[in-house]
């Protein structure tokens, strides 16, 4: 028996599996998908992220191993996806409980599952206690469930996985205790100990602002361009007040949290939820308001060709290979639909297509372009800015200092 099984070699299993066994923990990863397992036992990652190459090679070292089969441990962290359903806005708690199965199936008494994915407010209550009906184990006896939410981000995982704060959501004290012991043999944050509805909460929560915040600014920046105002510079001299921190605007909102938690509050609560509700609609919003400049400032300069039209980074956010819920993505299909327009993309950090359009070469990309939409902020186009020089640009990051450069 191992000491602890991470369910699920994703964005947060993997480095969550890493670093533990970096840490001299006795770990197994798990996940469902071969291909997935057999490119790590192989030595290599799936994802690029500063420092995962190190840490895997040091786990590799301390003896992690990887497999496609649930076997018995002490404590299980289970970091599969938590979707949401599109009509309803309620999430799907299907991966969860089925790895709660699949691991009651193998585990043995004294197990301690923790739940490290995002979940809404009482799906442990809902989906994840009734599985144990029928099972052999009693809960809270025999196995204890947990929830400690993962609070990191891609570009700074393996800073965030060690400093940033963790809540440990537990029935029970001294489970929560024992849990705390296993985290603290890397995490060097705060680590709070409460109940497990709160945790369930506080994630989506923390979520929720972050989303919020970023749909004033988006708003705000449409009544200033109305309004014929800088935003950035409005936001600029704004949070210069010690109580004001406002976000910046952006073409939408991307990722597996920000983008997605808030929903759940949504689904749950939906006639107490009205402010997050207008948050998400404004941020989806974006990749359509993004098109709606793009065509202003074509008519405004004369460029009438949609096919010179290029739009550099499709990642959800900079300096990341991680295309989920990428606004970029989400501005395409906007065009698939209902423009039927061909353009250009090009992402310095996606060594492989996943676009139609998608030119993989950054020059050739240039070349084919007379208006430039700087749809993510990479490193690589802020070392490389003064290529545009002679391009018609609109930046949706606020980091392009070029003369006559377009923004939000």
């Amino acid at each position: 028996m191992c000491k602890v099984c991470v369910i699920g070699l994703g964005y947060i299993g993997l480095p969550t599996a890493l670093i533990l066994a970096a840490s001299d923990v006795d770990v197994v990863g798990i996940d469902y998908n071969p291909e997935l397992v057999s490119i790590l036992n192989s030595g290599k990652t799936t994802f690029k992220e500063d420092g995962l190459d190190e840490l895997f090679q040091n786990a590799r070292d301390k003896g992690i191993s990887f497999g496609t089969k649930y076997i018995p441990a002490k404590i299980y962290i289970v970091a599969v996806p938590t979707p949401y359903n599109e009509q309803t806005k309620k999430i799907d708690p299907s991966y969860i409980c089925s790895a709660i199965s699949d691991i009651l199936a193998v585990c043995q008494k004294d197990t301690i599952i923790v739940i490290e994915s995002t979940i809404s407010p009482g799906t442990i209550d809902r989906y994840v206690r009734p599985i144990f009906h029928d099972s052999k184990y009693t809960l809270g006896e025999d196995i204890h469930i947990a929830h400690a939410p993962e609070r990191i981000i891609p570009g700074k995982m393996i800073t965030e996985l060690i400093y940033n704060s963790r809540t440990i959501g537990s029935d029970n004290g001294a489970i929560g205790e024992q849990i705390k012991s296993v985290y603290s043999t890397f995490c060097k944050g705060e680590i709070v100990l409460t109940n497990i509805r709160t945790a369930e909460m506080t994630k989506v929560v923390e979520n929720t602002f972050r989303d919020i915040n970023i749909a004033f600014a988006n708003e705000l920046a449409k009544i200033c361009r109305q309004g014929g105002m800088d935003v950035n510079e409005i936001i600029r001299i704004a949070n210069m007040h010690p109580r004001v921190n406002i976000l910046q605007p952006g073409p939408g909102v991307g990722g597996h949290c920000i983008s997605v938690d808030p929903w759940f509050l949504v689904g749950d609560y939906p006639s107490l939820s009205l402010l997050i509700h207008e948050a998400r609609k404004v941020n989806d919003s974006m990749p359509a308001y993004v098109l709606k400049r793009v065509n202003a400032i074509m008519a405004e300069t004369g460029q009438a060709d949609i096919s010179r039209v290029g739009f550099y980074g499709i990642t959800y956010k900079e300096d990341v290979d991680d295309i989920r819920e990428s606004p970029t993505l989400q501005l395409n299909e906007i065009m698939k639909n209902h423009l039927g327009a061909y353009v250009r993309f090009y992402d310095p950090m996606l060594k492989n297509a996943v676009i139609d359009g998608q030119i993989m070469d950054f020059d050739t990309f240039l070349a084919s372009t007379d208006l430039v939409v700087i749809m993510v902020a990479h490193k690589h186009i802020k070392e490389n800015m003064d290529k545009l020089s002679e391009k018609i640009v609109l930046d949706t990051r606020n980091i392009c200092r070029l003369p006559g450069c377009y923004h939000l």
